[in-house]
């Protein structure tokens, strides 16, 4: 059976005040499910930058060991050609081998000078590390006060949400599925989720702009949907208002 507008209205109302109380619920839980999904993700980021600067203390103190090892290598080097020094037959022999010495000599300097750099990144990495570990601490702590706050909030609100959520999906069986399309479509537009508003002192309780008193008139005659030429918000009027909330 065809519906008539009145009893469209009627419905596009109780649909109205059912998701007002559930906007109302969420607004009481306010940034928290937010707050607590960022400090998930800043934790994962610093998980990630500590593994990060645990991998690059591996690969420094390692190539630490390796110019140890290298100098080490070199010393050995300069003591063999020392030796040789000693029996030399000639001028050129002495001069490659010098040139040995010193060339080994060099590596030994440009070992000491990388070893020298990395126990100074060495030192800044762990610094870098430790501060990185304290703000993990601290936003576990916080994560740790939000998610019991969220859960308490959640777990006082969650039963009549989740009965208002069965509430409203029957009351959107009432209506038909062009109604519903622009009713989700207002929702979205506006941050109060407001989509069928009253008249409350001669004005739109959306947008607070007066209404004509020939269109308040064509309003409660409930002959037909009728919008708020300022806002765009479906108007409706006071009988239907009174007649939900002591029905």
């Amino acid at each position: 059976m065809e519906q008539t507008v009145e009893q469209k209205l009627k419905a596009l109302w109780a649909l109205q005040s059912v998701h007002t109380k559930i906007d109302k619920i969420r607004q009481v839980r306010g940034e928290l499910p937010i707050e607590v999904a960022d400090l998930e993700d800043e934790i994962a980021g610093l998980d990630t930058r500590m593994e990060k600067i645990r991998t690059d203390l591996d690969e420094l103190e390692d190539s630490i060991v390796k110019r140890k090892n290298m100098i080490k290598d070199a010393q050995a080097a300069v003591k063999k050609y020392e030796g040789q020094l000693n029996e030399v037959k000639n001028n050129r022999e002495y001069d490659a081998i010098s040139k040995e010495i010193e060339i080994q000599g060099l590596e030994v300097q440009v070992c000491e000078k990388r070893i020298r750099e990395a126990e100074f990144e060495i030192k800044n990495k762990t610094e870098n590390y430790e501060s990185t570990q304290t703000n993990l601490g601290y936003s576990k702590s916080e994560l740790d006060v939000k998610k019991k706050e969220l859960e308490t909030i959640t777990s006082e609100t969650e039963k009549e949400e989740n009965g208002l959520l069965e509430k409203a999906a029957v009351a959107e069986t009432k209506i038909e599925d062009r109604l519903i399309k622009v009713y989700s479509k207002l929702r979205n537009s506006f941050r109060n989720g407001l989509a069928v508003v009253s008249i409350e002192r001669d004005s739109c309780s959306g947008c607070y702009n007066k209404i004509p008193p020939q269109l308040q008139s064509e309003i409660r005659q409930r002959k037909k949907i009728i919008i708020c030429e300022h806002c765009g918000r479906v108007i409706v009027d006071e009988g239907i208002v009174f007649e939900e909330e002591n029905g």
